[in-house]
């Protein structure tokens, strides 16, 4: 690599042994390197051992000193808690995004615009650096592919417990994917009161009425358990003017009672 040719940064994916001495060596050579783990902090399979093959060496004394190292390099930035979702561009001038919420390495927004984005291209999310729950909800749009509707990520927000009608507002704080938007969305900003970031942009929308399913993935260890409940989208029973995300209010089938009694029985997430 000539002059001409310098990268300005360079993504390491991984934060394992290999990870760790590919970001020294890069960042030695005078490269901003961006070391992407999604586990809570970097040594990977390595710092769990107690000796390596074949030599039988103490698996610490020999990756403690890089862990110091790379946490302490100035060229190299550990996004830890963190999982790459997307990248665009050719060898050399990549583009890359990742999200994780609890540090967003000089953002002054959290992304929830851009995650949006980026489902309603087929991309999974998981809240928070889920990296599980963003590959099942990629695998719930795939064999969703050619189905009427959307696919979204989705949490029961809260509940209107009348007896005469039990319904579940289903929302998030920022990310619901808009395929299964009504309409036109609405690109609004509205103070978000965690997180110490500036107030961030998002799509607001509703979602038409008519016949849809809940999905939980439960990942059981050597197989995976799916749980689906049937519900009717409905119309909220008064607008939500002060609900600054998108939204949408169903019944649970039969009703929200054995439908929320037999979902926790059976492991559902919420």
């Amino acid at each position: 690599m000539n002059g001409s040719e310098k990268i300005g940064a360079v993504a390491v994916i991984g934060g394992g042994i290999a990870g760790i001495q590919a970001s020294l060596d890069l960042a030695e050579m005078g490269l901003k390197v961006y070391l992407v783990e999604e586990k809570p902090s970097i040594g990977g399979v390595m710092a769990q051992l107690d000796k390596t093959f074949p030599t039988n060496d103490c698996s610490m004394c020999m990756i403690s000193p890089k862990l110091v190292e790379t946490g302490r390099h100035l060229n190299i930035e550990i996004l830890s808690y963190a999982d790459l979702m997307k990248v665009e561009g050719e060898a050399g001038n990549f583009k890359a995004f990742t999200t994780t919420f609890e540090d967003l390495h000089g953002l002054k927004q959290l992304p929830g615009h851009a995650v949006q984005r980026l489902m309603a291209e087929g991309y999974g999310f998981g809240a928070e650096g889920d990296w599980k729950t963003a590959a099942l909800v990629r695998a719930m749009k795939v064999m969703s592919t050619g189905l009427e509707g959307g696919t979204s990520f989705m949490e029961d927000y809260t509940y209107h417990m009348d007896p005469a009608g039990m319904k579940v507002l289903g929302a998030h704080m920022l990310e619901v994917c808009p395929s299964i938007a009504e309409g036109k969305s609405s690109m609004e900003v509205h103070e978000l009161g965690i997180g110490d970031k500036d107030d961030p942009i998002r799509l607001v929308f509703d979602v038409a009425m008519g016949q849809g399913i809940n999905v939980s993935i439960m990942d059981m260890g050597d197989r995976f358990r799916m749980l689906i409940n049937p519900c009717q989208v409905v119309q909220a029973d008064e607008p939500l003017p002060n609900l600054p995300v998108a939204r949408v209010v169903w019944m649970p089938e039969p009703d929200l009672s054995t439908a929320a009694e037999a979902w926790i029985h059976a492991g559902g997430a919420h």
